[in-house]
């Protein structure tokens, strides 16, 4: 478990933030981010994720705009 926060779009996490830094899914709905964020594990045992860096959030213009279609992508969450 990640002792951090979770980032939250739709209901659906789309994000993680550890370490003063924005750790996005890697789907194909976050392909747009390849070329512009290193990968990182956000914890020990995570599933490599983009490394928004802080300086790139406020330049990224479509950064919410890709957060909200990684959720519409993901499928819908099961119901128990």
């Amino acid at each position: 478990m990640f002792g951090e926060y979770a980032l939250y779009a739709d209901e659906k996490v789309v994000g993680l933030v550890c370490d003063n830094l924005l750790f996005v899914k890697i789907v194909p709905a976050s392909k747009k981010l390849e070329p512009l964020c290193e990968k990182g594990e956000p914890f020990p045992g995570a599933k490599p994720h983009y490394i928004v860096e802080e300086v790139q959030l406020s330049t990224m213009v479509d950064l919410s705009v890709i957060l909200c279609s990684i959720a519409a992508s993901l499928p819908e969450k099961k119901k128990l």
